[in-house]
C-alpha cells in the first residue's frame, strides 16, 4: 500500500508536464475486459512514435520534494502538498511489473531536485541504467533532464534514454528570472546545445560506421573466410530532445511564444516544443494570474508551431501586429493569414506553386501532394476536389477552378470571417455534466 500512495502522489504531479503527449483515448481496462493492456491505472499516459504508433507509458516522477520554488509549479518548495520519493530500485521495479503485465511500453520519468541538480540527474539516470543494463528492457525511456546537471551526466542520460527533454518553461529571460528566480535561461538553452550536438554526433557516427564495414585480417589460408563485420556507433537519444512552455502565466504574447518556439527548431533541433496552458494550482503565488487561460489559445499554439514546421510560415506572418501579438482564438491561424490577404487569393489549384498551395484554408500537406498528382492528368474541377473530404466550405471561398471561381467572395474579409468562424457555444445550464 506504501507503493501505491506513492505512485497515487507521484503520478498526479507528474501530470502537469505535457512534454509527454497524452493520446485522449478511452478508458480501457484488461482486468476487466480479459483483453491485452490497459489504459487505466495510475500514472499511465500515452505518447506518438514519429511513425504514428501510439505507446503506453508510465509516467511518474522520482519525487515531488523540490528545492526550487518556481512560482508556476505545484511541486515547488513553499507549496503545501504531500510528498513523496520514490527510490531508484522502486522505479525500477515498477516498471518492469507494469511492463509484464502489459499496461505499458515504456518509461516517462522526471523528479523534483532534491539536494542539488547532479544528484537528481544520477539518480534518474542510474533508473535508466539499470533497466537497459541489468533487466535487459528494450522499452521506451524518456527522461527529463535537469539543465544545471554535469555535461558528463547529460551525455549519460542519452546513452540509455530514447528521448531526453528540458522544459525552457517560459519563453522570456524576464518571465523566467521574475517566476523562476533559481533558474537561468543561458543554462537552459547551454544544455540544450549540449544535447544537441551529442544527438547529431551519434546519427554522423552511426551513418559513418553502417556505411564503412570494419577491416578484417585476412584469414590464415586454410581457415573459413568470414564477411567484414560492422561496428555500430552507439545510440544518443535517437529519438531527439523535446521542450515545454507555459502558456498564460506571465505576459508573453503569442508572438513571443511563437518566437522562442522558432528559435528552438532553428538552433538547438528540437523534435517537438509543447504549450501547456497554465492551471491554477493550490496554494498559487501571487504573482500568477487568477484564472487559466482560455484552451483554445494553448490550441491555436499548436496549430500555428505546425504552419511554422510543415507550411512554410513565419513567425510574423502567423501573428498579427493588430491584436497585440495575439492569435485569434475564434479562426484557426492559417484561415486568419488567408483574411487578412485577400491580395493573395484566389489560388488556381491547376496552376499554383506547392508553397501557394500550402497556404490555401482547408488543404492539408497530403491533399496538396495529391492535388499536384491530380493535375498532371487533368484540369482540376470541384468534384475532384471534393474526393479529397477537405472542408470545401472553407476551401471554395479560396480556390479557382476550372468550373469554379469565388467572384466576390474575397471582396469583404469581415463578412468571410464572420461565415466562415465556428458559432460561438451555448453556455451549459449544467457546467459540471459532461458534455
Amino acid at each position: 500500500m506504501e507503493t501505491i500512495r506513492k505512485l497515487a502522489i507521484l503520478a498526479d504531479a507528474a501530470k502537469y508536464d505535457a512534454s509527454c503527449a497524452s493520446s485522449g483515448a478511452g478508458r480501457r481496462d484488461s482486468r476487466a475486459s480479459g483483453g491485452i493492456g490497459s489504459t487505466e491505472g495510475a500514472g499511465i499516459c500515452h505518447s506518438y512514435t514519429p511513425d504514428g504508433r501510439c505507446v503506453s507509458l508510465l509516467k511518474i516522477l522520482l519525487t515531488n520534494f523540490c528545492i526550487y520554488d518556481c512560482a508556476y509549479c505545484v511541486n515547488r518548495v513553499s507549496s503545501n502538498v504531500p510528498r513523496a520519493r520514490f527510490n531508484v530500485a522502486e522505479v525500477v521495479a515498477l516498471t518492469m511489473d507494469f511492463y509484464k503485465r502489459n499496461y505499458i511500453e515504456g518509461l516517462f520519468l522526471s523528479s523534483g531536485i532534491i539536494r542539488n541538480a547532479d544528484y537528481t540527474m544520477e539518480q534518474m539516470v542510474e533508473v535508466a541504467r539499470q533497466l537497459r543494463e541489468e533487466y535487459r528492457f528494450s522499452g521506451y525511456i524518456h527522461l527529463k533532464t535537469i539543465p544545471e546537471a554535469s555535461p558528463e551526466l547529460l551525455a549519460a542520460a542519452g546513452r540509455y534514454a530514447d528521448r531526453l527533454s528540458i522544459n525552457i518553461e517560459l519563453p522570456t529571460e524576464e518571465g523566467l528570472s521574475s517566476f523562476a528566480p533559481e533558474k537561468s535561461l543561458p543554462s537552459i538553452r547551454g544544455a540544450m546545445g549540449e544535447l544537441r550536438w551529442r544527438i547529431e554526433e551519434a546519427k554522423e557516427a552511426r551513418t559513418t560506421s553502417e556505411a564503412k564495414p570494419t577491416t578484417v585480417a585476412a584469414p590464415a589460408p586454410t581457415a573459413p573466410t568470414k564477411r567484414a563485420g560492422r561496428a555500430r556507433a552507439p545510440r544518443f537519444a535517437p529519438a531527439g530532445q523535446s521542450t515545454q512552455m507555459i502558456v498564460g502565466a506571465d505576459g508573453a504574447s503569442d508572438q513571443q511564444i511563437l518566437g522562442a518556439a522558432d528559435n528552438l527548431y532553428g538552433n538547438y533541433r528540437m523534435r517537438r516544443v509543447y504549450y501547456s496552458a497554465f492551471s491554477p494550482i493550490p496554494d498559487a503565488s501571487r504573482l500568477l494570474p487568477v484564472q487559466a487561460p482560455p484552451l483554445a489559445r494553448e490550441h491555436r499554439l499548436y496549430q500555428a508551431d505546425w504552419l511554422l514546421r510543415f507550411y512554410g510560415y513565419g513567425v510574423d506572418e502567423i501573428t498579427d501586429t493588430t491584436q497585440n501579438g495575439m492569435l485569434d482564438l475564434d479562426i484557426d491561424p492559417k484561415l486568419a493569414w488567408a483574411i487578412r490577404h485577400p491580395e493573395r487569393f484566389p489560388v488556381d489549384l491547376n496552376v499554383a506553386s506547392k508553397e501557394m498551395l500550402l497556404r490555401v484554408p482547408g488543404l492539408g500537406v497530403r491533399n496538396v501532394k495529391r492535388v499536384l498528382m491530380a493535375r498532371r492528368h487533368g484540369r482540376l474541377r470541384v468534384a475532384d476536389v471534393a474526393r479529397l473530404r477537405a472542408p470545401m466550405s472553407k476551401l471554395l471561398p479560396f480556390v479557382q477552378l476550372a468550373d469554379h471561381h469565388p467572384r466576390r467572395a474575397l471582396d469583404d474579409p469581415t463578412a468571410l470571417r464572420a461565415r466562415l468562424a465556428p458559432p460561438p457555444r451555448q453556455a451549459s445550464l449544467f457546467p459540471d455534466a459532461a458534455a
